[in-house]
């Protein structure tokens, strides 16, 4: 396939029919998922594609069935693979019960309709491909899911209709492509782009996308030229296409991760973080140098972190933006851009005082998903997924419980800061003297990750930093969010992002005192009359 072209939310010149609708384990909207029900309905509502799930019971019988086991559905925590076909037809009742493949495509058989056979599991290729032939009698038939399952298909059928599944940002090499013959490349939505489209099409190929639910997405990816779109929701479908070209123009593109990717994005950033920590701890620092003044160093170790950092990015996550401490980069509307910072507290390392970070967090447009935190002194790794919650070392970061006590003042607790460079900040001596007052007292440790960082596993009870910066503060920005910790701008609004100014990380209890503290210092020094 050719290279990446620009995209751009505009209609296709190249979709050479009507965009198919494939209905997502049949019409789901009015019947149970992956029945003769919703088979039947997604036919009769005019789906082109009805999209099937399949599993192998114990003694052979090929059903339609997504899960592993019968839990989520059917209330029964056994795999199909342990349990015969009669066990399984057992569950259920009429229609709304677990039906064999054979039957789906007695359904389909004589309809315009087209079964898209999905499997996760590549030993289910042969039995199923071994049903299709005893039992389609004309059936409409194409295969989705597992890459290796979709061989196994291949090899089994020079003329199957095989969608080869591609989920990344770059192009299928041409020998896969070649290999397997697709008639269909299908990618998750995320990842689609008009490079992929122009490529498949040159290839000889259309392009599906899969499981478009939001409106917008379903006009997005049409103008982009995806020649089929699989959904749960078929008749919004129907209602966008109706529409036409010109009602798609206009739709933004979806800013999220294809599931694949963001768990790929978990792995390599966890190890990233390992990695980088153990690294630094035994690097030899080299020439130390300077940046912008004497007080802004920089060690052999920044660059040699940050390079890694780009090479595993662009090896695992390809079409992944970087931007970098040392090297720089530019984000772009909805493409995951990774923020790093390889060493935060470089002067400490130079100086040989153990309070140094590694940040790398993982966001799209100003939306922050992936977080892990270094602590390069302490052998220890803070990590955060959007939604997901926050860990040290595997174990789960939760502020929701409260101060020990039930005390809620400052009084007695510790609270960091950093400086703004390597100058006080606007109001930082009246922030220390407040404090003071208040029997608090404040840390200035040189690494503002971990000043920020350590609020989500108890490490003060909050902390300042009088100007944001995504490289260096996002990641813990989202590891203390996850942890149930306060976030605030300078105007007190809670955010992980501020648009301008600074941010406050707290603990719950302590939030409003530590702003206002912080808001009287600045309104302070603001108001201060001006010298000469």
């Amino acid at each position: 396939m050719s290279a990446a072209a620009p995209q751009a939310a505009q209609p296709s010149a190249l979709r050479r029919t009507a965009p198919q609708l494939s209905a997502h384990r049949g019409d789901v909207e009015r019947h149970r998922e992956n029945t003769l029900a919703a088979v039947r309905s997604a036919i009769e509502a005019g789906a082109d594609i009805v999209e099937i799930d399949v599993r192998v019971t114990r003694d052979g019988r090929v059903v339609l069935l997504h899960d592993p086991t019968l839990d989520r559905l059917w209330g029964l925590d056994r795999r199909a693979s342990e349990l015969d076909w009669a066990d399984i037809a057992a569950l259920g009742d009429g229609e709304n019960q677990i039906p064999l493949l054979a039957d789906a495509l007695a359904l389909v058989a004589g309809t315009p309709s087209t079964l898209l056979i999905d499997m996760d599991d590549p030993e289910c290729a042969a039995p199923t491909v071994a049903a299709v032939r005893e039992a389609a009698h004309g059936a409409s038939v194409a295969w989705c899911g597992n890459l290796e399952a979709m061989k196994i298909v291949r090899s089994l059928d020079a003329d199957a209709s095989v969608w080869l599944p591609w989920n990344r940002r770059d192009l299928p090499p041409r020998e896969l492509i070649a290999s397997l013959r697709p008639d269909v490349v299908n990618s998750e939505y995320p990842v689609l782009s008009r490079a992929l489209v122009d490529a498949a099409h040159a290839a000889g190929a259309r392009v599906a996308c899969w499981t478009v639910d939001d409106e917008d997405a379903i006009r997005w990816v049409l103008a982009v030229g995806a020649d089929a779109v699989t959904t749960n929701r078929l008749s919004a479908l129907q209602r966008v296409v109706a529409e036409g070209p010109d009602a798609w123009r206009a739709a933004p593109k979806p800013s999220r991760l294809t599931g694949d990717e963001l768990t790929a994005a978990i792995v390599v950033a966890h190890e990233l973080a390992s990695w980088a920590v153990d690294f630094t701890q035994r690097a030899d620092l080299g020439d130390v140098t300077s940046k912008a003044h004497a007080a802004d160093h920089v060690t052999a170790v920044d660059v040699a972190v940050e390079r890694r950092v780009r090479e595993v990015i662009a090896e695992r996550l390809p079409g992944h933006l970087v931007v970098g401490e040392e090297l720089g980069g530019t984000a772009e509307p909805g493409v995951p851009c990774w923020y790093v910072d390889p060493v935060d507290g470089t002067a400490n390392l130079a100086n040989g005082v153990p309070w140094t970070a590694f940040s790398l967090a993982l966001a799209v447009d100003r939306e922050p998903l992936v977080a892990v935190v270094g602590d390069v002194w302490r052998g220890q790794v803070f990590a955060a997924v959007a939604g997901l919650g926050a860990e040290l070392d595997g174990r789960r970061l939760d502020l929701r419980s409260g101060a020990p006590g039930g005390d809620k003042t400052l009084a007695g607790t510790v609270v960091g800061t950093e400086l703004l460079g390597h100058e006080p900040w606007p109001g930082m001596g009246g922030f220390l003297a407040a404090l003071g007052e208040r029997f608090s007292t404040m840390r200035v440790m040189g690494s503002g990750t971990l000043t920020l960082a350590g609020i989500a596993s108890g490490r003060g009870a909050g902390s300042v930093i009088e100007r944001f910066s995504p490289i260096d503060h996002l990641a813990a920005a989202l590891i203390v969010r996850e942890a149930g910790g306060v976030l605030l701008d300078d105007d007190g609004d809670e955010t992980m992002w501020p648009a301008a100014g600074g941010i406050l990380a707290a603990r719950p209890e302590h939030a409003a005192e530590l702003y206002s503290v912080w808001a009287v210092a600045r309104r302070a020094e603001q108001d201060a009359p001006s010298v000469g």
